[in-house]
């Protein structure tokens, strides 16, 4: 149990490891044989036990491109958030279309009321630990976990920050 909460204590110091010019938020883990489906669905499921999925919009705050990011994306809606996806500042509404027929995130009117949406997953070094922080309006949630045979398995308890 000591060793659990150190390794929790060591993920949440890691604050500065990962960070771009662009955004200091994303996905961060160069692995792509690490399943991140699984790290959203544990994401989804803590956020279901604070934020209501029927009644709760949120609007992200950065692409997300990644297979974290996607895995999320349709975790959320399947779970009945309402979501509206990231559009940069100045992007024409074609360039967001699709090829269904699904109207693209800027020809969809924002929503007021809707919480800002974040996350961060990242790595400690070289090491098989990382570290998954949602941050949902000036809140965020962290959880620890453990990188073995290519699945996430949890490092410790979720975190809440208010």
């Amino acid at each position: 149990m000591r060793k659990m909460a150190s390794l929790a204590l060591l993920a949440l110091a890691l604050g500065g490891c990962a960070t771009t010019s662009q955004s200091p938020y994303g996905n961060f883990v160069q692995s792509a044989a690490l399943d991140q489906q699984k790290l959203a669905a544990d994401a989804v499921q803590q956020l279901a036990t604070l934020y209501v999925p029927a009644r709760t919009r949120l609007e992200l705050q950065q692409p997300t491109p990644d297979p974290f990011g996607q895995a999320l994306v349709k975790t959320l809606r399947d779970k009945g958030y309402a979501l509206l996806e990231f559009t940069p500042a100045g992007a024409p509404a074609q360039a967001s279309a699709s090829a269904t027929s699904q109207p693209s995130p800027a020809a969809t009117p924002a929503v007021p009321g809707g919480l800002s949406l974040r996350y961060v997953l990242d790595q400690a070094g070289d090491s098989n630990l990382y570290r998954l922080t949602i941050m949902v309006g000036s809140q965020s949630i962290t959880r620890a976990y453990l990188a073995q045979n290519g699945v996430f398995a949890p490092a410790g308890s979720w975190v809440r920050k208010e």
